[in-house]
């Protein structure tokens, strides 16, 4: 039934017996919050309530195992799916509740009803691959108790009226990442079972300084609307919502007292877009250059409804192909650009190269006024506000990782010394780096945090994080950067395509394209493309072997310079065949070619 406005919302469910039956899962609640149990139809995916467990005769053997919540149910024509938690692990708390990390994710299929011709199959065996991918999503985060969608000031701005409501209604939805998966347990009513998730990060840290507790929690919150991989999700989409926009959110408590500070990452929003095409670096390519203003201008009227005044940090190169990009940021954000609305270019490679990342102080030199005039959200010790955060940075590189974390983390350092300096825990000239501990444990607070991020978005963990684990660019840090761009470039090309579509599965972004009267768009000879650029590769290698093994005899036979001669060309023409039909090696998006 209904839950009336003026009730408590219904505790949501923690552990559930999950039964395993020949017709039917049955959840049967183990943590006495209810008696009744729910039923699921292993045929068509039909959900109700049940008042004991069916009959289990001689031959009735069903699995039997403890889930922590149902994510959500996914309908396809090719049958509906059941997505529960299997695992997860307490990585702290938030307003004084228990946060849990998702570390087992299970798809529990409901369509054994369905009976498919040879053609159909093929479409379920699609998708059954989607539904694998779909299982290893990374970096889901949810509370029995508490709104992870929302940010302190927002939470505190919204009353105690606002927090008796479910937490699904309390959910904001640009970062509620299992939105559409609870549309069917909305419809049906199963309030209980309606656990609200965020894909992001959330860490915390714990120090004393001079006596005084500090604990300090980073939260990221991605936005599911524009949501995808690296290369496949770049710009923003008409609408104005921003590739890999994460909300980062530093909390810090101490002496009773609350702050936080939010700040937010996204790709420039305008449309464009960087196809992979085995090159290391795809060019950039502009699309509809016309609608660029109008798609920025609702980026940030958005922003301004959400967080007020906006200061847009731009870390791109000057010249090359980013320079193109920050050119069409530059002229684009001109006509909004205001007292509200500034921009600020910070070449970030230029200024601080590979190791002098302490020069980004000339960066903060230019946004410290705005920072300090639109402040941070803190609460005293009896819970009464004493300041608001009236606007907020937003930082972007071409990616929204390793320059961009980098960045941020210089941010949320500064904010935080004013915070502590503000409630007397520091004092006038104290920094973060003044307690060795302190400082410690902070940089890698922030080095997780952008791991975090860039493991979602780009399949490995951010670059250059080793100036933000420890202060000072390493040789070990350099080698594990040349270690994950080479295997970003990998995964870019040759794995996110599938994980594109699996992202937009669980999102419902295909639910008006699948059917199960079509052929899935297959992978135009995916196996032949990919077997075909492994042979080519592997002739490069063995034709730079034979050259340089020519060229080494060549000093004393002529032959051998003509040979090693012959083996360059071949080299130069396969090299050429490649870049040239790149493409048609990629890992591509199936399903759903069109961007924009």
């Amino acid at each position: 039934m209904d839950v009336p406005n003026n009730c408590p919302s219904p505790k949501l469910h923690t552990r559930l017996r999950l039964w395993e039956f020949a017709d039917r899962y049955v959840f049967e609640p183990v943590d006495g919050l209810a008696d009744l149990l729910l039923s699921v139809s292993r045929v068509n995916g039909s959900m109700n309530l049940i008042e004991e467990l069916p009959q289990r005769g001689p031959s009735t053997n069903p699995k039997v195992q403890i889930v922590f919540g149902v994510i959500g149910v996914l309908k396809l024509a090719v049958g509906t799916y059941l997505l529960v938690i299997s695992d997860r692990g307490c990585v702290g708390s938030y307003l004084g509740h228990a946060v849990f990390k998702v570390t087992g994710l299970r798809v529990l299929p409901c369509n054994s009803s369905l009976s498919a011709s040879a053609e159909q199959k093929n479409v379920d065996t699609e998708f059954s691959e989607l539904l694998d991918a779909a299982e290893r999503t990374i970096g889901l985060y949810f509370s029995y108790d508490s709104n992870l969608t929302v940010t302190s000031q927002r939470l505190h701005e919204l009353g105690d009226e606002f927090k008796s409501l479910p937490l699904w209604r309390q959910a904001e939805p640009r970062f509620l990442w299992n939105g559409y998966l609870l549309e069917p347990l909305i419809e049906n009513k199963l309030h209980q079972y309606l656990l609200p998730v965020i894909q992001g990060s959330f860490q915390s840290i714990h120090a004393e300084v001079r006596s005084e507790k500090v604990n300090v929690t980073l939260i990221a919150r991605r936005c599911t609307r524009r949501i995808g991989t690296r290369m496949w999700r770049r710009g923003a989409d008409p609408e104005g919502y921003a590739a890999n926009f994460v909300e980062s959110e530093q909390i810090m408590q101490s002496k009773g007292f609350t702050a936080s500070y939010v700040q937010v990452r996204g790709s420039m929003p305008f449309l464009w877009e960087q196809i992979v095409d085995l090159t290391y670096k795809p060019s950039f390519d502009f699309v509809r250059v016309e609608e660029a203003p109008r798609v920025l201008e609702r980026h940030f009227h958005d922003l301004q409804k959400k967080y007020g005044a906006v200061v847009a940090v731009d870390l791109v190169n000057t010249h090359g192909g980013e320079g193109r990009l920050y050119e069409r940021y530059a002229k684009s954000i001109e006509p909004i650009l205001s007292e509200d609305i500034r921009f600020v270019h910070f070449d970030f490679h230029k200024i601080c190269g590979h190791i002098h990342f302490e020069r980004l102080s000339q960066l903060y030199d230019q946004i410290e006024d705005y920072l300090k005039k639109h402040k941070y959200f803190l609460l005293s010790d009896k819970g009464e506000k004493i300041e608001q955060q009236t606007g907020t940075a937003r930082t972007n590189c071409v990616d929204c990782l390793d320059r961009t974390n980098v960045t941020q983390s210089m941010i949320g350092r500064k904010l935080l010394e004013s915070q502590l300096q503000r409630i007397g825990v520091f004092g006038a000239n104290d920094t973060v780096s003044n307690f060795q501990d302190f400082d410690a444990n902070y940089k890698v607070l922030w080095a997780n945090h952008g791991d975090a991020i860039s493991t979602q978005y780009s399949g490995t963990p951010a670059l250059k994080g080793d100036f933000v684990r420890y202060g000072k660019r390493t040789t070990q840090g350099i080698l594990n950067d040349l270690w994950n761009a080479l295997a970003r470039y990998y995964l870019n090309n040759f794995a996110d395509g599938t994980k594109q579509d699996a992202m937009d599965l669980l999102q419902g972004h295909y639910i008006s394209s699948v059917s199960r009267d079509m052929t899935a768009p297959v992978k135009a000879g995916l196996l032949e493309n990919y077997a075909s650029f492994r042979l080519a590769f592997a002739l490069i290698l063995v034709a730079v072997m034979f050259m340089i093994i020519s060229l080494r005899q060549a000093r004393n036979d002529a032959r051998h310079l003509v040979l090693s001669l012959m083996w360059a060309g071949l080299c130069i023409g396969i090299s050429r065949y490649v870049k040239t039909n790149g493409r048609m090696f990629c890992n591509r998006p199936r399903f759903h070619q069109s961007r924009h």
